[in-house]
């Protein structure tokens, strides 16, 4: 679709922020040993005082430009609201986040003069479906909400890719503002517009592009966050370092995924911002996905056919996208594009994130070839892949490639030989 990436596309523009590129100076890794599993109910959250201000990357899309703020104690902080957010909103947040930040959101808006509802979703990939959407639109309906209301996302992808498209969709159209609570939501699914809902024949194939007004990620959020979720959302991570930020890989490899494991916040909040750093380039220069912002999905073909495959919720999404940046590794390598010591790189970092880079049990290759059938990046008929090509930090999203490597992948990866 496009010709090799280097570590930067040539084509977008720098995203803005108010401070200089972290990798001039990395956080200082204070090393430390991981934490046990979170609780399944863990104790409610207090406010946390910003300490600093908190970063901004702008996302530039002209008039539809908006901000993220990112740091500790920014859901509390009513400028991170302030010119967002309308007279009413309508907060969407789930039977988990719900109960550790609903009442502090609600709290922060009502100070600001805003009238607030909620409206509660089950938690999970099971429940991203139309049924579960309806209930977003019996409570704005119930509420009497408007075209003046503001649709709050908190919680993780799930939460912002439905609120996002119930606000798409609400009255032809209302404004809505990310408030992500997983790491996968912060570095990735809350910034650049993508909204929807999955279906039984395939993953997020029913939705919209809609923009958010601002997206606010509170760092001290990720406290409450199970050690899984955690790991989930560095998959992300790893992309951008694969695609397109070999610098960010490098600082990853060199102890800034074992750092995030740990918690700590310092770089949790370097990875955060660098990866909205780059996905704000990618979507200032394609929004809609005609051109590089396919690279963002490194992995995702693959993966969404082993999420549909064993059942929205079985695999977490990050976990199916480090297998399929496994098989797309190797399919590259198996192409002659990378070299085997980049391939051994990236499948040796996803697993020192604590990911699966094997393919379940019991998937064959004529399910994965059936499931990526319906991929959207299909095009006359072709599955095209996002592949890595080049030295570390270069892609390209093609269909022309030898269709005898990929039964290789699929062989070698589903146990044939």
């Amino acid at each position: 679709m496009r010709a090799p990436a280097g570590p930067r596309p040539r084509g977008p523009p720098p995203a803005q922020r108010t401070q200089p590129p972290a990798r001039a100076t990395a956080p200082p890794r204070r090393m430390r040993s991981p934490p046990g599993a979170r609780s399944d109910a863990p104790s409610i959250p207090h406010a946390v005082t910003p300490a600093t201000a908190p970063a901004v990357v702008r996302v530039d899309l002209g008039a539809r430009s908006y901000p993220i703020s990112i740091g500790a104690g920014v859901l509390d902080d009513l400028a991170s609201y302030a010119g967002h957010v309308g007279k009413r909103a309508l907060i969407v947040t789930n039977d988990v986040v719900g109960p550790l930040y609903l009442e502090r959101v609600t709290a922060a808006l009502k100070s600001a003069g805003v009238a607030v509802d909620s409206v509660t979703l089950p938690d999970g990939e099971a429940h991203k479906d139309l049924a579960t959407l309806n209930l977003i639109f019996d409570a704005a309906l119930a509420g009497r909400h408007g075209r003046d209301t503001t649709l709050v996302a908190l919680g993780g992808g799930v939460v912002g890719d439905m609120a996002g498209f119930a606000a798409a969709a609400y009255q032809r159209g209302v404004p809505f503002v990310q408030v992500p609570t997983t790491l996968m939501a912060a570095v990735d699914s809350s910034v650049g517009g993508k909204t929807g809902v999955n279906h039984h024949a395939g993953k997020n194939m029913i939705g919209a592009f809609h923009q958010p007004n601002a997206v606010i990620c509170d760092v001290a959020a990720l406290d409450t966050l199970p050690d899984r979720e955690l790991a989930s959302g560095l998959s992300e991570v790893v992309k951008y370092g694969l695609i397109r930020d070999a610098p960010l890989f490098d600082w990853l490899e060199a102890g800034g995924a074992a750092a995030i494991l740990a918690r700590d916040r310092a770089a949790l909040t370097h990875a955060i911002r660098e990866s909205c750093v780059n996905k704000a380039a990618v979507v200032a220069a394609d929004e809609r996905e005609g051109g590089v912002r396919a690279t963002l999905n490194l992995g995702h073909t693959f993966g969404h056919a082993v999420e549909t495959a064993q059942g929205y919720g079985t695999f977490l999404h990050g976990e199916a996208v480090s297998v399929g940046t496994a098989m797309a590794a190797d399919l590259s390598c198996r192409l002659g594009w990378i070299d085997a010591g980049v391939r051994d790189r990236a499948v040796g970092l996803l697993r020192a994130c604590r990911l699966p880079v094997t393919v379940p049990s019991g998937m064959t290759p004529t399910q994965f070839r059936d499931l990526m059938a319906v991929d959207k990046k299909v095009q006359d008929g072709v599955v095209r892949l996002v592949l890595l090509k080049g030295p570390l930090g270069g892609c390209v999203v093609t269909g022309d490639y030898d269709p005898a490597a990929l039964d290789a992948t699929l062989g070698a990866f589903c146990g044939r030989k």
